[in-house]
């Protein structure tokens, strides 16, 4: 549950706050009326900095009657992540004292303390909520108010995306025995129920009767049938366009038959982000009433080991007819998001998304710190590297030419699902799933290098970072 936040405009005489987050423009001199000016020039001078070195490194001191106060400057000059960055580190001055209170004051012109109201709001409601743990006595205290002085504008949309975020990063921190497919199923029927969403879910002997044996050949060597292809929508009244958001959720990765070692299973119970990260664009867009018709279609189902499992060299035809040539059965993202892709442009989106951690090729192109997209046009591509600007969640978009497609080749199939050299892997990923996107249909697929990254990134302080969620409302809002 979010803090409560309360605003107020001007800022008083006196200030009682436990906990004060102060938020000023780069300048090379102090604010007139900066809180606790005295003790934060005391600070300076014994740390021996410059007034415009608050824009590198936040500080903090206790103010009197046990008051902890930090401050922070934001250079407006630099980007979104940039100054989520200085915003979080000042925040955690703060937050590692398990406040029940924050007080944020922001200072500046009229547009500059609407930024950094609106990046201190949402990273007091990111970070003060608290993830699911299971120890036998859980002894942290999530943040309960905001108060923000200085601005007094709207926060629906920013409490719409942090609400989206959190979504993500819960259910991705869950273990994978309290979210198995059918555990996930009814969640997300819970949620449909409470947010309006239309729920409609293709289960195995569904699947199997449609013919989409890409997502079978997964499913099948798990003990139960509880996979499924769930499809959510979300539909307003003013809505000119429809967008298809798709989500890999695999809840658990063995590998299959080509079993990962321990080093690469562990966390595994997180290869089901893409899903979540969909899942929290749908429930921003909701909250956030956006004018546009959604399609939510989730992938869900576990890659394990048994006598029932898909095999190498396997031969199985996906849902739209195309026979696959089974390579790796750890390359499992790609099967289980081709027969969904299929039926998710079918109905001819104006735009389809789709979200995975799919391939570790591209956390070693990029590391943990930007994913990689891939568009069906340059202008797209560009559109979403500039979203990924604005929203502080940067993508770095990768190539997919045609003479890539010689490596998918199969002398058994319509096409290999991989190689085993895995020599740019992330690049013939994308080549195998454009052939079960539909003719026409504008399609980016965004892969999740960044959705676990130690020490935090842009605006989150978990390692769980819900990367995804803000630029995909952005996209939306766009």
């Amino acid at each position: 549950m979010l803090a409560h936040l309360t605003l107020t405009p001007v800022l008083p005489k006196s200030l009682t706050a436990t906990h004060l987050l102060v938020l000023m423009p780069k300048s090379k001199a102090l604010p007139k009326d900066v809180p606790n000016a005295e003790l934060l020039a005391a600070v300076l001078k014994r740390r021996d900095m410059k007034v415009d070195e608050l824009a590198k490194s936040a500080v903090s001191a206790s103010a009197e009657k046990g008051s902890l106060v930090a401050w922070a400057m934001l250079d407006f000059e630099q980007d979104t992540f940039v100054q989520q960055v200085q915003v979080r580190k000042a925040m955690q001055l703060l937050l590692e004292e398990q406040p029940k209170q924050i007080t944020i004051v922001v200072q500046g012109d009229e547009a500059q303390r609407q930024r950094a109201a609106e990046l201190g709001v949402y990273g007091a409601w990111v970070n003060g909520a608290l993830l699911p743990v299971h120890k036998k006595k859980d002894e942290r205290k999530a943040l309960k108010k905001i108060e923000l002085i200085g601005y007094g504008g709207k926060f629906e949309n920013i409490k719409a995306q942090a609400e989206g975020n959190l979504l993500c990063r819960a259910l991705t921190v869950l273990p994978p025995n309290e979210l198995t497919p059918a555990i996930y199923r009814n969640r997300i029927g819970e949620l449909a129920k409470e947010h309006g969403w239309a729920h409609e879910e293709f289960d195995l002997k569904k699947l199997r009767k449609m013919g989409a044996g890409a997502f079978v050949a997964v499913a099948q060597g798990s003990a139960d049938d509880d996979a499924a292809i769930v499809h959510l929508s979300y539909k307003h009244p003013k809505a000119k366009q429809a967008v298809a958001l798709v989500g890999k959720g695999i809840c658990f990765d063995t590998g299959g038959h080509n079993l990962k070692p321990a080093r690469y299973m562990h966390n595994m119970h997180e290869d089901m982000n893409g899903s979540a990260v969909a899942l929290g664009i749908l429930l921003a867009a909701t909250q956030s009433k956006q004018a546009v018709n959604i399609d939510c279609w989730l992938a869900l189902a576990q890659n394990h080991i048994s006598p029932k499992a898909y095999k190498q060299n396997d031969i199985v035809t996906a849902l739209n007819g195309t026979t696959i040539e089974v390579i790796h059965t750890d390359a499992e993202g790609r099967m289980v998001l081709a027969d969904t892709l299929t039926l998710a442009s079918r109905a001819k989106p104006d735009l389809m998304i789709d979200f995975a951690t799919l391939t570790g090729s591209m956390a070693t192109a990029l590391g943990a710190r930007y994913s990689g997209v891939f568009a069906t046009s340059d202008e797209l591509a560009q559109f979403a590297v500039s979203i990924g600007k604005q929203s502080g969640e940067r993508l770095c978009t990768f190539p997919q030419d045609e003479d890539y497609e010689p490596a998918l080749d199969s002398k058994v199939a319509d096409i290999k699902q991989c190689t085993l050299d895995g020599d740019a892997d992330h690049i013939l990923a994308t080549r195998f799933l454009k052939r079960f996107v539909e003719k026409d249909v504008p399609w980016l697929h965004v892969d999740l290098s960044a959705s676990r990254c130690e020490g935090g990134l842009g605006a989150v302080a978990s390692e769980v970072t819900g990367f995804g969620v803000a630029w995909g409302l952005g996209m939306l809002q766009k």
